[in-house]
């Protein structure tokens, strides 16, 4: 069986040899390359053994499968450039609602005092609302509604004065930076 899968595919190689190769060479732009790649489709057909000679069409299986190895070939051969070794190194990435830091601080010196204080407090400092509440005579009811008007008119002084603009999931996509007083 080795020797009759062998002469099939000895038959069909020499009838096809040449314009495979010609194929590649055409594709890849190196005749030493072509040869290589050549030999990898031989390789192949000799690996497929009794199934090559029961193809209906050989020369259509064995450009098929020159076309795979350039498939192949191609994937692998990834040109690269060499970096410079003066290149600036990349600055991470920094999200744009961390980019207002220095716009919050500014605004938020210009809100009334009892929105800064809770703002303060219980957003930037961890305070509990309850604890607030405490602390101030209030009710946490009163505390909530108090926290909720507060944070509305930083998002308006934001918006306005550091041009703040929200995505459709209400979070900060960009903003201009405010020049200092």
């Amino acid at each position: 069986m080795v020797a009759t899968s062998f002469a099939c595919v000895l038959r069909a190689w020499e009838a096809n040899q040449r314009e495979i190769k010609a194929y590649l060479t055409h594709q890849v732009r190196d005749a030493s390359q072509a040869e290589d790649l050549l030999q990898d489709v031989f390789i192949k057909a000799m690996q497929y053994g009794d199934a090559f000679c029961r193809l209906d069409n050989e020369r259509a299986w064995l450009f098929q499968v020159a076309r795979h190895v350039l498939i192949d070939y191609g994937r692998l051969k990834k040109e690269t450039l060499p970096v410079p070794d003066d290149l600036p190194q990349e600055l991470p990435e920094i999200a744009p609602v961390e980019e207002l830091a220095e716009c919050i601080v500014r605004v938020l010196s210009e809100l009334a005092a009892d929105d800064r204080d809770i703002i303060q407090r219980c957003d930037f400092n961890g305070m509990k609302l309850q604890a607030f509440a405490d602390a101030n005579g209030l009710t946490l009811s009163a505390v909530k509604s108090r926290i909720q008007r507060a944070r509305q008119r930083l998002r308006e002084h934001l918006t306005s004065a550091c041009q703040v603009r929200f995505d459709e999931q209400g979070k900060v996509c960009c903003h201009v930076p405010r020049n200092k007083k």
